[in-house]
């Protein structure tokens, strides 16, 4: 009977969790091709294998279900390798994985980083994908939702960080 008990939890344990919200990650290459037909901003989120603030931003912040389902509901949301080795094509150009030395790294990485390999960076675009900003380093959810919404909103373009920090409500528990 107790076995009955213990699989009928794990159960309903495992359903709980295969039904919170997870961020609809795409490839640039799909997110550019979805935005030509229906606009929305970008969040691209540039980590690497082998960083471990990348894994625990993955863990702490886009794994929040709260975060996870602002995210697909506002943005085109892309997880690019920094490190990648496909080809990605975007406007004209073909950005490929290179190394020097020890280095490697993707060019288009490196362009939307100005050549600054931090990793993660978070990385939005607007919706004629012009960059907007990048913010290197790990994000807590409760500093993630702020950056969400002063994007999402469009405050950026007539209210200052400070202003809208101090007026922000926040959705998380």
């Amino acid at each position: 009977m107790k076995k009955i008990y213990l699989l009928i939890f794990l159960l309903g344990f495992m359903l709980t969790i295969n039904a919170q919200e997870r961020v609809n990650w795409l490839t640039f290459e799909k997110a550019i091709e979805l935005n030509k037909e229906n606009p929305k901003p970008i969040l691209i989120d540039i980590y690497t294998d082998w960083c471990g603030f990348c894994k625990k931003m993955d863990i702490n912040t886009y794994s929040n279900t709260i975060i996870a389902k602002y995210i697909n509901d506002h943005f085109y949301a892309i997880k690019l390798d920094g490190e990648g080795k496909e080809d990605i094509n975007y406007k004209g150009y073909t950005f490929k994985y290179n190394k020097q030395g020890n280095t490697e790294y993707h060019e288009l990485s490196v362009t939307l980083m100005n050549g600054k390999l931090s990793y993660p960076t978070t990385v939005f675009m607007n919706e004629k994908e012009e960059l907007l900003q990048k913010i290197p380093g790990y994000l807590t959810p409760e500093r993630f939702e702020k950056i969400l919404a002063y994007f999402k909103t469009k405050s950026y373009k007539d209210k200052d960080w400070v202003d809208f920090e101090k007026s922000f409500k926040s959705n998380l528990k």
